[in-house]
């Protein structure tokens, strides 16, 4: 069939159908935060809702009003667009609704919790810095794990001159805890 016949908000509606979000968290498990990552996430989401959003929106109503000068791809692209946008305020609310903000301790860290930072060495001697902290806060590239991966669960609880064992993709891997602070 040519898409002449096409009723174009018939595919539009299709394509605002999506799975429901999957939270990264085990249910019934708060959103733990640090204090860093809770200031993100508030922030990202006011902004998505206070400027995106209805920039977005605007942009829309405007080419939906141009008579046609705005080409039917353009004014799909911006309403997927707006969905994205959509489904990342739903998926930042409910992260929001059930966020807990874990301050350090004042005394400091004597083992590993949630946003102590432990440098680690492998079984080869080669040592890592990893720092606990949200799942959304998470990445790896940069130290940072979120509290539910194998490897922060394998060293939460640990002090320094403790080993832990990480059951990650590759296997089983050792760790001796260097340092927490």
């Amino acid at each position: 069939m040519s898409r002449a016949f096409v009723c174009d908000d018939q595919y539009d509606s299709a394509d605002d159908e999506a799975p429901e979000i999957k939270m990264p968290i085990p249910p019934g498990s708060r959103n733990y935060l640090t204090p860093q990552g809770a200031a993100r996430l508030a922030d990202e989401l006011r902004t998505l809702e206070t400027e995106e959003r209805p920039r977005l929106a605007a942009e829309i109503d405007r080419m939906g009003k141009s008579g046609g000068q705005a080409s039917p791809e353009s004014l799909s692209n911006a309403r997927r667009a707006m969905g994205r946008i959509d489904r990342r305020i739903e998926y930042l609310s409910r992260m929001a609704s059930i966020a807990e903000t874990v301050e350090p301790p004042a005394e400091g860290f004597d083992r590993i919790k949630f946003g102590a930072s432990a440098t680690v060495a492998d079984e080869k001697g080669k040592e890592s810095t990893w720092r606990i902290v949200g799942v959304d806060e998470a990445d790896p590239g940069h130290g940072l794990i979120g509290w539910t991966s194998p490897m922060a669960r394998a060293l939460i609880g640990k002090k320094p001159g403790d080993e832990a064992v990480a059951k990650i993709p590759d296997g089983e891997r050792l760790y001796r805890v260097v340092s927490v602070r």
